[in-house]
Formats: C-alpha cells, sequence, structure tokens
C-alpha cells in the first residue's frame, strides 16, 4: 500500500498518533481466500431455528468467559456459567462477577440487530454505550462508565513487546476518537473486507485506550459488533475464544504493529485472520455435529416407532446423543442416568440391550469393555 495508507494526526501531549489501513497483501492473500471458502461452506449448512439458538448461547458464553479471562478474570467457565444462568447470583458480589454479568448484557445486544450485511456507522456515542454496559457497577478508583478518561496509564508488559503508554490526555483522546470515527466510517475503510475494517477498529480504538479500564473487552466487542452486522454471524464473538487461547499471540501481534514506525499492521491482522479461520472450521464442524444429532434423534424416533428398539433402549441412545460418554455394562446400573432405566432390569436384560444395539450399529465398542453412541450410525 501507499502512504495515503497511514494518517498521522497529531496530538497535544503524546506526538503523532497513526490510523493506518497499511498491511502486507501478498502475507493475508491465503487466509483471507481460506476464509471466504469456510464462509461459503459453512453458509450452505443448514441449520434449524432451535439448533441457532442453542449454538449462538453456546459461542456467546464462551465469548463472555474468554474475553473476562484474557483480562485477568479469575472465574472459571463453569462458575462464568452459573452466573449467565442466574444473573442473581451476582448481587452483592464482587467485581469479577460483575464484569461477567456485564459481558452478559454486553453480548446479548447482538440478538437485537439483524446480520444483514451492512456496514456498521461507528460514533463515540456507540462505543462510549457500549464501554458503560462493559463496565457499569464494577468498583475502579479512576473508571467512569461510559466517559473518557483524563490521567496518564500503561498497558503492556516486557514480556509481550515491551510498555506502552497510550494518549495521556482527555484533549488528545477526545481529538483522537473524533478522528477514529472520522476514519472507520470513510469509503477507504468501507472499501475493506469486513474482517480487515473490524480488526482495523479493534486495534485502533485498543491503542488510543480512551478508558481508564474496560478497553480491550470494549474493542473486542466493537470488532464482533461490525462483523455481526456485516452478515458474519456467530463467529464473530467465536474470535474472543481465540485470542483467549493464544493470549501471547495476542498480545505480540498488538505490540508487533505497535512498534512498526510505518504503520504496517500485518501482524495483528494476521494474528484476527488465523482466529476467523480457526473459528470458522470450528463453527463448521458445530453445525455439521448439530444437524447430525437432529437427524439421528429423528431416526431413533422412526425406529422407536416401528418397534425396531424398544422404549427403554430409545432412552438409553437419547441419553448418550445429550451427553455423549462410554460407557460399561456396570454403568448401567451404577451411574446417572443410566440407573434410572436399568434400576427394575436384570444384568441378563441389560446385556441383551446393549448386544442387540451393538448389532443394530447404534452402539460401537470403545475399548475396555465400553460402549458408545455411533454416531455415524447413517453413513
Amino acid at each position: 500500500m501507499n502512504d495515503e495508507a497511514v494518517q498521522k494526526v497529531m496530538t497535544y501531549k503524546s506526538g503523532n498518533f497513526l490510523f493506518s489501513r497499511k498491511y502486507d497483501a501478498d502475507s493475508l492473500r491465503d487466509s483471507l481466500l481460506e476464509a471466504r471458502v469456510l464462509q461459503e461452506a459453512v453458509a450452505d449448512l443448514p441449520i434449524l431455528p432451535s439448533l441457532a439458538a442453542r449454538l449462538e448461547e453456546e459461542v456467546v458464553s464462551k465469548a463472555v468467559f474468554a474475553t473476562a479471562a484474557i483480562e485477568g478474570n479469575p472465574l472459571t467457565e463453569e462458575e462464568v456459567s452459573l452466573i449467565e444462568a442466574d444473573p442473581d447470583l451476582v448481587k452483592q458480589q464482587g467485581n469479577a462477577q460483575k464484569e461477567i454479568a456485564n459481558l452478559k448484557r454486553t453480548y446479548g445486544i447482538l440478538k437485537e440487530i439483524e446480520s444483514s450485511g451492512e456496514y456498521l456507522d461507528i460514533n463515540e456515542e456507540l462505543v462510549k454505550s457500549i464501554h458503560k454496559t462493559v463496565t457499569q457497577n464494577i468498583d475502579h478508583a479512576y473508571n467512569e462508565p461510559g466517559a473518557f478518561r483524563n490521567h496518564k496509564v500503561q498497558v503492556g508488559d516486557k514480556n509481550h513487546g515491551g510498555i506502552y503508554t497510550p494518549p495521556k490526555t482527555l484533549v488528545d483522546i477526545q481529538n483522537l476518537m473524533r478522528h477514529f470515527c472520522d476514519w472507520i466510517n470513510s469509503g477507504k475503510l468501507r472499501e475493506q473486507n469486513t474482517i480487515i475494517r473490524a480488526a482495523l477498529a479493534h486495534y485502533h480504538l485498543g491503542i488510543i485506550h480512551p478508558f481508564a479500564d474496560g478497553n480491550g473487552r470494549t474493542a473486542r466487542f466493537l470488532e464482533a459488533l461490525i462483523l455481526h452486522t456485516g452478515g458474519l454471524k456467530y463467529v464473530s464473538v467465536m474470535l474472543a475464544n481465540y485470542y483467549y487461547k493464544h493470549v501471547d499471540d495476542y498480545y505480540w501481534a498488538f505490540s508487533g504493529s505497535l512498534r512498526n514506525k510505518d504503520g504496517d499492521l500485518t501482524p495483528f491482522l494476521q494474528c484476527v485472520l488465523a482466529g476467523y479461520v480457526e473459528a470458522l472450521r470450528e463453527l463448521k464442524t458445530k453445525i455439521a455435529d448439530l444437524v447430525r444429532r437432529f437427524v439421528i434423534r429423528e431416526f431413533l424416533i422412526s425406529r422407536k416407532n416401528e418397534k425396531a428398539i424398544t422404549m427403554r433402549q430409545y432412552d438409553l441412545l437419547s441419553s448418550l446423543l445429550d451427553n455423549p460418554m462410554a460407557f460399561s455394562l456396570n454403568d448401567l446400573f451404577e451411574k446417572v442416568p443410566f440407573m434410572f432405566l436399568y434400576r427394575d432390569v436384570s444384568e441378563r436384560t441389560a446385556r441383551r440391550d446393549i448386544q442387540r444395539l451393538l448389532k443394530g450399529g447404534f452402539l460401537v465398542e470403545a475399548g475396555n469393555k465400553k460402549y458408545a453412541l455411533n454416531t455415524r450410525m447413517l453413513g
């Protein structure tokens, strides 16, 4: 790209700030092509509304956990799930619990917005609104939800490329945020691939660092919002999970791009695209698995109605469909949920059930005298 790809803005206290859409196109070409192919493959997969709702709930739950964990939230994924299931649990609890409840509300915004393929206009009020939802009711010495900071902060560490000092004063932050909104909404940015535009928004909001707290969570959600609005549903929020699993790469991508004095953002864009491609692969697998399980359930119902399997055998297979696991003959009498099905059944009958389901291709041997649902029973 030429120098027009980099826009310099002079600040009052921090020198020149660069707004850049400069990157090495050759380095990103293969990833962009793979992303496009995967997007088309995912779009061709059928998914019922009920399955889509279940998938959306799952990916949002993981995103809430991941984007909080990146910033050091100590709660486990199980604890996060409990808070998501019952928001009242956060009452009179600490910041960690409140962060999760806030993020649940933040990502819930996506349900209200159509994934239409349109460009999202970014303005200061939108960014402030996201930040307010992300940080409301959280105790912090300097942060005011929805308000830009007016003090010096430092971010990063020596293990991930060094310490970075973002713009220091309110007047500089206000000036840069005005430029940021004009720039990200400009024609040149609208011409960019939606993934690239979302990543550029994520990066630049991160390095402006306009708030005292919650900058990373706000920037990652803004990225997700741009992707979602641009028609890239599900995977928009799955990126947060990739950043969490590859958190060192994520921080190095920021510092690697920040250290480049020419404004070349290839390292950060490579990281985002790697996460996007991985998320698409995972999404393709998830949708295919949901569809397969739905078809298997319909098949089992038909086999039950045709008396090819008994009601008890159907219930056993259904429980394995809901909770995939390997089981032994003894497990049928000793473990939940099987013990409720086999409490009044003899060992001989239970053994006969297993053999009949193996012969019919409903179960497969899993080793060590254990058995599992045959998820390939339909080929």
